[in-house]
């Protein structure tokens, strides 16, 4: 089966060349998930061009309705879609190892770094420029997926239903209306591409992914005694019953691991402090529980097997899903229902742009001038991503901190 690979990459790399590329996003990708998405769009739309804008927005569209970190999701996809299975594999170990190695050390008592006044604010810089990031990614998917009046119309009333109404349920319901908008107003001769999401896998291994999805799900519920399969178990059914990304995890997985005694209230908050700290996915905060938690295996083990877990079930859905995905979005009615998604996409990550990016990163005229100059630097210059990180953690380091 054909895939979206250019011919001219030998394939035989190309998992390679996938690790390193995001084991540097996994290092530098501050900001939670709605940042990630604009890295990732910076990286593989506007610099690399592995994917088009419409096939990103696709992808992010169909991250975002899948439980599980859409991110991680998204993430995986890309990998998938340019290197098949181990491509996938590959993006997904480099996203997740630098945060998840992080939180371990922090669990075995490293976390005084950010403690400090200099790293304290270089914390805080990285934060800045994940706004500017974000502004970036939603202005360049704004003139591509928005640019007729029905699809601004559906960005902007998607945009103003989360900024007033947030939350999971909300956002699964923008979307889902965004598509039935799109399905009345948006239709038209120009169709989407056809091949954008070609991907090697079968219907049959989409079906049997969902399967295994399903089974283990069930599985989950079954009461275990306290061991590595109670451990899996735990974070697996926590990660299978996430809509709306990673701070939507925190009450299952307090639920999965304090409630039965696993992990004291006071450790499980400081690791959640933690876990806004680092860059990559926040489901990385399992990595953390996993070796702290009270029943064996822990410590790296524990890591380990609590990391996958809570990573499998959004892995397992997106593969279950894609093979079906393209066939839906190649009809006409479907194409127009995929645009109103698309523009709702734009309007939801518009809201998240405000609230929590701007909101929990801004604090005063200071903050807003390393945001816009950031901003130009992206957008004007074009300077790369990782030297304007790399400079507004600098600039954070030594300005006063926030009030």
């Amino acid at each position: 089966m054909r895939t979206s690979m250019p011919s001219d990459r030998p394939p035989t790399s190309a998992a390679f060349e996938i690790l390193r590329i995001f084991l540097r996003l996994g290092c530098t990708a501050f900001g939670g998930p709605v940042a990630h998405l604009g890295y990732f769009r910076t990286e593989f739309v506007e610099r690399r061009k592995w994917l088009t804008e419409q096939a990103y927005a696709d992808l992010v569209a169909l991250s975002q309705f899948l439980p599980g970190p859409a991110s991680s999701q998204t993430g995986f996809g890309i990998g998938l879609i340019r290197g098949g299975l181990a491509g996938g594999i590959a993006a997904w170990i480099g996203f997740t190892l630098p945060s998840a190695a992080l939180l371990v050390a922090f669990a075995y008592g490293a976390g005084g770094i950010a403690a400090t006044g200099p790293g304290a604010g270089m914390l805080h810089g990285l934060k800045l420029v994940a706004v500017a990031i974000v502004a970036q990614a939603v202005l360049g998917m704004a003139r591509s997926l928005c640019p007729d009046r029905p699809r601004a119309t559906i960005a902007t009333a998607t945009l103003v239903t989360m900024l007033l109404a947030p939350g999971s349920l909300f956002q699964i319901g923008t979307i889902i209306a965004g598509g039935v908008a799109g399905w009345f107003l948006c239709r038209g001769p120009d169709a989407l591409p056809a091949d954008t999401l070609l991907l090697p896998l079968s219907r049959r291994a989409g079906m049997g992914c969902m399967a295994v999805f399903l089974g283990l799900l069930a599985f989950a519920f079954i009461p275990m005694l306290p061991g590595p399969v109670a451990l899996f178990d735990a974070f697996y059914r926590s990660g299978a019953l996430v809509f709306g990304g990673g701070h939507v995890v925190l009450p299952l997985l307090r639920d999965a691991v304090v409630t039965p005694g696993w992990v004291s209230d006071n450790a499980f908050l400081a690791g959640y402090g933690a876990a806004q700290a680092v860059p990559g996915p926040l489901f990385t905060f399992a990595a953390y529980l996993g070796t702290i938690a009270g029943l064996p295996p822990g410590g790296l083990a524990g890591a380990a097997i609590a990391t996958g877990a809570i990573f499998l079930p959004g892995i397992l859905c997106l593969l279950g899903a894609l093979p079906f995905w393209h066939d839906l979005r190649g009809r006409p009615g479907a194409q127009a229902a995929m645009r109103g998604t698309n523009a709702a996409v734009v309007g939801l990550l518009g809201a998240a742009l405000y609230n929590p990016v701007w909101t929990s990163a801004v604090h005063g005229a200071a903050d807003c001038a390393v945001v816009v100059t950031a901003f130009v630097l992206l957008l004007v210059w074009r300077a790369p991503p990782l030297l304007v990180v790399l400079l507004s953690a600098l600039t954070g380091a030594v300005m006063p901190p926030p009030a």
